[in-house]
């Protein structure tokens, strides 16, 4: 049987045509296939923080924002209902409802909530300017700036659907939440396609911490059980076993976000401390709205500088209340109120964190008691990025 040669040049002039012809394909069918690398159309913005931080403050300059959906402390109800767990068991139920959340899928409440509800059965919701404006209740315009006093008079019997109703109609979404002890526990969020979400890691002093905390032992009572798994015993932190806890995940925190973090965390985390936030309160604010892909307008321009430099004293009464007070003698006032024997041990549990979220120890009652002596150390002193970084991936 004969055997036709063909020539090597037309083999490779044939394997071209048909490669050709086959990426002309690819390339036409391709346009038609949705491109998951697209971000969704709403940013999601988790501020990461711990109780009695100025979090509750934070979350004020990002609910009163119009193009923010704000809820505070969301996962509360996953901790009031299953409190006999620990923190850790309980990671994985928080970030499932957290999830639920920035997509505006209310109904993971069922599981909290099982009775009819409405708008005020949901934990600080009256905080949360968005569910005290159209078109979650009519008594107030998107661009007001709202009181919670006003809100719960005026808007707590409208229903819970309203939650998910109002959810829908915003370009952000934020979240503030004390919950969280692990930056890991994030990644699936982080890594979700269907989220766009950045991370405002907020930290205070752990001493001015412990001050705050003493204002509301019992408040916090239920929260240390959890922190510290006692099987749903409440437990009073006299022993700064819930703050070394809180200082342990603050480092874990940031550690994990700046050294040698995983790629997805690229321009995705910001770290911000409560006292530079209230001596330079537009300028740090300015780098959170520009983190989260917000504007600063004239209103909340003016709202934040009442806010911050009102006659207040932060008194007890006052603990979770957003009131306009003097913020930077707030910010100071543990050092005229602590014992140094708790300042040193204290310091003891959290040397780590002071250190490294850039605070100076104390080594004496008169350092403590000299004003004049700054704690808080300049950003340009410390080793680390605090914006959102730039790995090199």
């Amino acid at each position: 049987m004969a055997r036709i040669r063909i020539p090597s040049t037309i083999v490779i002039l044939f394997v071209m045509v048909q490669t050709g012809f086959l990426l002309f394909m690819y390339t036409r069918y391709s346009n038609f296939i949705p491109q998951s690398e697209e971000k969704p159309s709403q940013a999601h913005i988790l501020i990461l923080s711990s109780w009695r931080s100025g979090s509750s403050f934070v979350g004020q300059l990002f609910s009163q924002h119009p193009d923010v959906f704000y809820l505070m402390e969301p996962a509360w109800h996953v901790w009031v209902t299953l409190y006999q767990n620990s923190a850790k068991v309980l990671h994985m139920a928080v970030r499932d409802l957290v999830r639920s959340v920035f997509l505006c899928d209310m109904s993971v409440f069922d599981a909290y909530m099982p009775w009819k509800r409405n708008l005020s059965d949901l934990f600080q919701w009256a905080v949360s300017r968005a569910l005290c404006s159209a078109p979650a209740c009519d008594s107030f315009q998107r661009t007001d700036i709202t009181s919670e006093m006003a809100c719960k008079t005026l808007c707590g019997r409208y229903p819970f659907s309203k939650v998910e109703e109002a959810c829908k109609t915003y370009s952000h979404i934020v979240i503030k939440e004390v919950r969280f002890f692990d930056l890991k526990v994030l990644y699936p969020l982080l890594t979700d396609p269907s989220l766009n979400l950045k991370i405002i890691h907020l930290v205070r002093d752990p001493r001015a911490v412990v001050k705050s905390r003493e204002q509301s032992v019992k408040a916090l009572a239920r929260d240390n059980g959890i922190v510290l798994s006692t099987n749903g015993t409440k437990v009073e932190d006299n022993k700064y076993k819930v703050m070394q806890e809180i200082c342990r995940s603050h480092v874990q925190i940031y550690e994990t976000a700046t050294l040698k973090p995983p790629h997805f965390l690229k321009d995705r985390y910001l770290m911000i401390r409560f006292e530079d936030l209230v001596r330079d309160p537009l300028s740090e604010i300015s780098e959170m709205y520009k983190f989260a892909d917000l504007s600063l307008t004239p209103t909340l321009k003016s709202w934040i500088y009442n806010i911050t430099h009102g006659q207040g004293s932060g008194k007890k009464k006052e603990a979770f209340k957003i009131t306009s007070r003097d913020a930077i003698s707030v910010s100071q006032a543990w050092r005229n109120v602590l014992s140094f024997q708790k300042i040193q041990k204290i310091q003891e549990v959290c040397k780590g964190a002071i250190n490294m979220l850039g605070y100076q120890l104390l080594d004496s009652e008169k350092e403590q008691r000299d004003l004049s002596l700054d704690l808080v150390l300049p950003r340009r002193q410390n080793q680390f990025s605090w914006s959102s970084f730039n790995p090199k991936h």
